[in-house]
């Protein structure tokens, strides 16, 4: 008589048979803009760019998704399944530094990423004139900003400002530049031009600034102490003559 024989099994199998799913699942790739990898597009001002996104190694329909950041991006029901495009018109400056990520729907795991380098110059222009007292400060702001980040220089009647520790202090950041004076003086007026110079362009921001006479202090604090007095005064001589008075009542 035959005896059946079972076959057996390893006890690893099923661990070794989901790895082998999970590397059939993982095996697939997207590409955005033909790079597999994350990335940097560089890009200017004003014409639309446009993103494609595209799934690799498939042998069914995949769903994309598209974030902008940390928000997903509305896509139409045509532009989700194996291949997906974003466009950006127009680009903006508030479009530099953001990050698009394409994402594979049930595995959002697989994603490519592209950050967006968006390049401008500098953008600075116009006048103002500034009107201060003598002796007080004075704090002249350009604010502007530009990618790559623009070299500021602030001049005097079109000549480098020869810059004094204890009077000047200067401050910038990505986006403002700011000079101040301490207690201006007479010699102090000017035009004061700011010059921002980027290899995509310049700009540049003058202020006329106009020291005047310093004012005369009032001195209130001299005047309430003589109405204090003179009512003190009048105060008294009504009581030391209040006999007097009710006599001619």
């Amino acid at each position: 008589m035959a005896q059946s024989r079972s076959l057996a099994i390893p006890y690893g199998a099923p661990v070794l048979a989901v790895s082998f799913l999970a590397c059939v699942a993982t095996g697939l790739e997207l590409s955005v803009n033909n790079h597999a990898a994350d990335f940097t597009l560089t890009t200017e001002l004003g014409p639309a760019i446009s993103l494609s996104c595209l799934v690799h190694n498939s042998s069914q329909a995949e769903e994309l998704l598209w974030y902008r950041g940390e928000g997903q991006v509305s896509l139409k029901d045509g532009n989700k399944v194996n291949i997906s495009n974003v466009c950006i018109s127009p680009v903006n400056e508030s479009d530099n530094g953001v990050t698009f990520t394409c994402k594979l729907a049930r595995d959002k795991s697989v994603q490519v990423s592209v950050v967006l380098d968006v390049q401008f110059p500098p953008r600075l222009s116009g006048e103002e004139t500034l009107h201060v007292e003598e002796e007080k400060d004075v704090t002249l702001t350009c604010n502007s900003k530009s990618n790559p980040q623009a070299q500021s220089t602030w001049l005097k009647d079109n000549q480098n400002l020869t810059l004094q520790q204890s009077r000047h202090e200067l401050y910038q950041t990505s986006e403002i530049f700011r000079l101040s004076i301490r207690k201006v003086h007479k010699s102090d007026n000017g035009t004061y031009s700011c010059v921002l110079e980027s290899p995509l362009g310049n700009g540049r921001r003058d202020f006329h600034l106009i020291v005047e006479d310093k004012k005369p202090v009032f001195p209130t604090e001299a005047v309430i102490a003589a109405v204090v007095v003179v009512t003190l005064t009048l105060l008294f001589g009504v009581v030391a003559q209040k006999d007097k008075i009710f006599k001619v009542w």
